[in-house]
């Protein structure tokens, strides 16, 4: 696998420019992120996470581009499982006018690629069980993650960039601005 260089987009086979996101983003990630979700919570969120110096990690805020306009973001950052390092897959966002489209999986499968290839391994994310199995995900609890709150096992997944990699066993602690 080819390193990646953060200064330059890629095109992702499904037709989507990808790349890590860049200073003058941050309007417009807000922006896809007030749109696609009912409150600012999400993007109040991700400039939170932008502000801690242990959660946020260069190159992995991952965005796609339309017309060199951010039109989907996925973010992932640093938290913790019995003191190890794994990641956090959350907030994604696509803007409505580009949902059902690939724009957000091509944000997704971007961030996940960099992070493989900065040496991640873990990766936990709450989100939709029958949208992130698409990428590999399975129920945390296959590897001894639980979570801080309750949650259904399918909707708490996690995935081993890889699998033949260390994954610690026991419970996430996210970044602060979580709020958990």
């Amino acid at each position: 696998m080819r390193a990646h260089d953060d200064s330059l987009p890629d095109r992702s086979p499904d037709r989507w420019i990808t790349r890590a996101e860049q200073a003058d983003d941050a309007a417009e990630i807000r922006a896809v992120l007030r749109a696609a979700f009912p409150t600012e919570l999400e993007a109040d969120l991700v400039e939170a996470l932008r502000e801690d110096p242990v959660a946020w990690l260069d190159g992995l805020s991952m965005v796609t581009l339309e017309d060199d306009r951010v039109i989907a973001q996925a973010l992932l950052t640093r938290a913790f499982i019995a003191g190890e390092p794994v990641l956090a897959l959350a907030p994604c966002a696509t803007h409505p006018d580009h949902q059902r489209r690939g724009a957000g999986s091509a944000a997704i499968r971007a961030a996940l690629a960099q992070a493989r290839a900065q040496g991640e391994n873990l990766v936990v994310v709450l989100g939709h069980p029958g949208y992130y199995p698409r990428f590999g995900f399975v129920p945390a609890s296959s590897f001894g993650i639980t979570a801080p709150f309750e949650v259904p096992d399918d909707a708490f997944l996690a995935l081993a960039l890889d699998p033949e990699g260390p994954a610690p066993r026991g419970e996430i602690v996210y970044p602060s601005a979580f709020g958990v």
